[in-house]
């Protein structure tokens, strides 16, 4: 089965659906849907400007740690997280279920009822939770201290019993860029996700199997697992399509109306694009291992998938390379159209100073005091009768004379 053979509905998750799960994704794409793309980078430029009045806001995300010293293996609660939100789906080929989990103890029920199990967990701040959930699938102590301690970046773990996999997600939020940590892990019939909050990209997935549409629950909980890790990474495709737009909105702002508010956004930008690249570029590594190594409970089939997602992060990280490279390139054109505006204003005085200097000697020259009565050499055309239209004309004259030159060197 070659990689390409991915089923119709696959081309549903996240939006890197076209062409056998691949996408091409360029400013060139943005340039073409002008009125979609302008009006999206517009309101992405305007929160900018008015962001940039205020003081570069921290990223918001609270990276949890173990306390210093602790052993290894330690679940630390959090007081002040919310509880977490169990969620859970059983399937075989012929039937599927869902269920809203109040007790994680319920789990251990549907673990025997069903070929796969999906538990997706949102909220990993209740460590006798997750605790829990680890006791009744048999998750290792270490991974699940990895889960609530939400600083990992993407990497692969193989244990005796399951698989364990670490993905980030990205978004944006009103205000700002977010990158969430998303936990996996892959054991015997079952697929357990851990995740920050609530909101994610697996709404596709859960489509897919709810419909019934493609191989999705013919296959086992490795074809599950690579499904929701291809989902993680098709959802940086619509944050690429808003920073892409950004990007080219800023562009024409930089060219067209350069001002200092526009460093502020500039910097913005440079540092959402960079974040975006530090959590991507790790994944590219997990799923190179997932699908180069030989991991017994990942399947021949799956693996041919998994090639074609390793290929949707190559294509990421280029489109972020480009991006990255923009962006720092904006604040070189930003000083450019200011140096550009500062030498057309700075011609402009210039040429209305030239102008005036033959015009002030005249003035000077005849605002000197000598009496033509002391001597006929003393100015004799203050005695003239047009005298001070003559002035006036010669004047007028000069300065005309001058605009025609200016013009003629191509200086205005």
């Amino acid at each position: 089965m070659a990689a390409g053979e991915r089923d119709q509905g696959q081309e549903a998750v996240g939006s890197g659906g076209a062409g056998g799960g691949k996408r091409t994704l360029g400013l060139a794409e943005g340039a073409r849907a002008v009125p979609r793309s302008m009006a999206r980078g517009a309101r992405m430029l305007g929160r900018g400007l008015r962001s940039a009045q205020k003081p570069f806001a921290a990223f918001s995300t609270f990276r949890r740690r173990s306390a210093v010293g602790a052993a290894p293996g330690t679940l630390m609660s959090y007081p002040e997280a919310p509880p977490p939100v169990i969620h859970a789906i059983g399937y075989d080929a012929n039937r599927l279920e869902e269920f809203a989990i109040d007790d994680a103890e319920e789990l251990r029920d549907l673990r025997t009822r069903f070929t796969t199990l999906w538990v997706n967990i949102d909220g990993v701040g209740r460590a006798e939770v997750v605790e829990k959930v680890g006791d009744i699938f048999g998750l290792h102590q270490l991974a699940l201290e990895d889960v609530m301690n939400v600083h990992q970046r993407a990497k692969v773990e193989e244990y005796p019993t399951h698989l364990y996999v670490v993905a980030r997600m990205a978004r944006v939020n009103v205000d700002h860029l977010d990158t969430e940590q998303v936990s996996l892990f892959l054991g015997d019939g079952f697929v357990v996700t851990f995740q920050e909050r609530p909101g994610d990209s697996f709404e596709p997935v859960r489509e897919r199997l709810r419909g019934g549409r493609g191989r999705i629950r013919l296959a086992g909980a490795d074809y599950l697992a690579y499904t929701l890790v291809d989902a993680v990474i098709d959802g940086y495709y619509p944050v690429l399509e808003d920073y892409g737009d950004w990007i080219e909105s800023l562009e024409t702002e930089v060219v067209e109306r350069p001002r200092e508010e526009i460093v502020g956004v500039i910097h913005d930008a440079r540092r959402d694009v960079l974040a975006l690249r530090h959590a991507i570029w790790p994944m590219r590594e997990a799923v190179g291992v997932l699908y180069r190594e030989p991991i017994d409970r990942i399947s021949e089939d799956t693996r041919l998938y998994l090639r074609d997602a390793y290929d949707h992060t190559v294509q990421i990280i280029d489109l972020l390379e480009n991006y990255r490279e923009l962006a720092s390139a904006l604040l070189d054109v930003y000083l450019s159209s200011l140096s550009n505006r500062m030498n057309e204003v700075m011609k402009v005085l210039t040429i209305i100073a030239t102008i005036f200097i033959p015009l002030t000697f005249i003035a000077g020259v005849y605002g000197m005091n000598f009496s033509p009565e002391a001597s006929p050499w003393n100015m004799p055309e203050l005695h003239w009768y047009w005298g001070y239209p003559v002035t006036l004309g010669v004047m007028l004259a000069v300065a005309v004379g001058l605009i025609f030159y200016f013009r003629r060197k191509r200086w205005l």
